[in-house]
């Protein structure tokens, strides 16, 4: 080899060497222009802006409607009337008209007044006091009732109302029982609500977290097969490099970039999902300043309100089998109104009425009479053609099903906290495991890249070790990831719904058993940093075919 082309390959190696060094530790991308987020802010704006807790709140509001209205069987119920009444054709008109039913015949005269006059003859006197007499008699007989009410053209009521149960069987206490366990079961949704949201934010975050990471990972991998493909070329130009070395080059650096192109997406997708969290315009680019490398706890004021021991995996605790207590307590009160049903039911009514009849049809200056009655009564069902007994066994019933679904929860709760204890364990191991990976693979690269400057090494040895570090680290990410949602999820654990299955995020598979085709079939959001993995892992078997040339 001549000394030109000795100093040439000479200069791309240090060249590659210092862009590997630069390498070594990818940083997240971080757009300058986009808005600064950390995870206490994305939790407290999530909180403020989330309909799902906001739809809980609603629950809230509804159950304490429902309460009030069942506790309202308690008091006394008074309601006021006022209606006008416009009489077109009555029976009455006659009576009040002075009319008879016959209409042909003769008016009765008009009779005068008696007046005795003592000065007459006893024989006068007799006289006149009979014709007094038949005058009455001939006169109309109804002219007395021409002043009761009976079909006055325009009549007004003004009345009060006013009842109170005084025994109903345990009807209004049952209600009552029913509607404040309901109410305690929407508070309670509250908090579930909350808690599940403060892990749907921190998982959504690390994931936007880790998929920055993990874009910078594959772009300096890419960066990594583009230097080599450039030193290819100009070892093929001064002929140290054969046109097969190049090809594969050249197919390496191509086959990176697929894989970039999906870890930004997958990046998109997640910092997508944060923005929907938090109600964020999609188009709004966000700077996440809480970095995955501290693997401490962060300190979030919603946490501490909602959970007061934090960690806490008795049963009794969980917020759904509380809910399932309530839900006994909510039948076993139905089930008391429903047998109150049988029980005869007292109850003390009073009305107060004022009548006015104004001939000119306003109610002004009219003089009023008034009507006023207190009555105490007692009904007792005798026959309903076994309503009542339906009614029993379908509480019952629900009794029984609210005591069978406490139970399923009690046995969730126990699987779940189980699970969430297993996969804390595993996360923490992967998590220390995948420390000494990245100190072992960074202590390789560094020794590569000694033996390279000292001429002891190929440069497609230094490549090889690079990617591996570069896989020792997504892996090391993707853990760091997996162990903040694992402690976030047993902290708000007495807060959780009951899960159906596994949240936490599948256990990374070791670097180096992954292929690039493999990758697609990977989900776009939880597993994420497993798809990046699998898609190093199969880049770093193509460079290592680049090493053996």
């Amino acid at each position: 080899m001549s000394w030109h082309a000795t100093a040439v390959v000479a200069a791309l190696g240090l060249v590659l060497s210092a862009a590997a060094a630069r390498a070594q530790v990818p940083a997240p991308v971080k757009d300058s222009t986009g808005r600064p987020l950390s995870l206490p802010a994305a939790l407290e704006l999530a909180e403020r802006e989330s309909e799902t807790v906001g739809l809980a709140r609603a629950d809230v509001a509804r159950a304490k409607g429902d309460r009030r209205r069942a506790r309202s069987g308690y008091f006394p119920q008074l309601s006021g009337a006022a209606s006008y009444q416009r009489t077109l054709r009555s029976q009455f008109s006659a009576l009040e008209s002075g009319d008879s039913a016959d209409t042909t015949s003769v008016p009765a005269p008009e009779c005068a007044r008696f007046t005795p006059q003592p000065g007459l003859t006893v024989e006068q006197r007799l006289d006149a006091l009979e014709a007094a007499v038949e005058c009455a008699s001939a006169s109309d007989p109804f002219a007395s009732f021409r002043n009761l009410p009976f079909g006055r053209e325009n009549t007004y009521r003004f009345g009060l109302s006013l009842s109170q149960t005084l025994f109903s069987g345990g009807q209004v206490s049952g209600r009552s029982q029913s509607a404040a366990a309901g109410l305690r079961s929407a508070e309670l949704g509250v908090s579930s609500a909350r808690a599940q949201l403060i892990l749907d934010v921190t998982q959504t975050y690390y994931d936007a977290v880790l998929g920055d990471r993990l874009v910078a990972i594959a772009e300096a991998t890419l960066q990594q097969a583009d230097s080599t493909l450039g030193q290819t070329e100009v070892a093929r130009e001064v002929g140290n490099q054969s046109e097969f070395d190049l090809l594969r080059a050249r197919v390496t650096r191509d086959n990176q970039r697929p894989l970039v192109i999906q870890r930004r997406a997958d990046r998109d997708l997640a910092h997508y999902r944060l923005k929907q969290l938090l109600d964020l315009p999609l188009d709004q680019p966000l700077a996440l300043t809480t970095a995955l490398g501290d693997t401490a706890t962060v300190e979030a004021p919603q946490l501490r309100e909602l959970v007061a021991s934090p960690g806490d995996t008795t049963t009794a605790a969980r917020i759904p089998v509380r809910q399932a207590d309530e839900a006994i307590r909510s039948q076993e009160g139905l089930l008391r109104a429903a047998r109150g049903e049988r029980f005869p039911q007292l109850a003390l009514t009073s009305d107060f009425a004022e009548f006015g009849y104004p001939g000119n049809g306003s109610p002004f200056g009219t003089r009023y009479i008034a009507d006023w009655t207190v009555s105490l009564g007692l009904s007792l069902p005798l026959f309903t053609g076994g309503r009542i007994g339906g009614e029993t066994d379908m509480a019952r019933a629900n009794v029984e099903q609210a005591r069978l679904r406490k139970q399923q929860a009690l046995e969730q709760a126990q699987l779940d906290a189980r699970s969430a204890q297993l996969q804390l364990a595993s996360a923490i191991a992967a998590w220390e495991a995948s420390a000494g990976t990245e100190e072992q693979a960074a202590r390789a690269y560094q020794i590569a890249d000694l033996r390279y400057r000292e001429g002891m090494s190929t440069q497609t040895e230094v490549n090889d070790v690079r990617i591996q570090l570069a896989q020792a680290q997504a892996t090391r990410a993707r853990a760091a990831r997996d162990l903040q949602v694992a402690k976030v999820r047993l902290d708000l654990l007495p807060a959780l719904p009951l899960s159906t299955g596994a949240i936490a995020a599948p256990v990374t598979p070791a670097a180096g058993t992954g292929t690039a085709g493999g990758t697609s079939t990977q989900p776009a959001t939880t597993n994420a940093g497993t798809a990046a993995v699998s898609g190093l892992s199969g880049t770093t078997t193509t460079q290592t075919g680049v090493a053996g040339q």
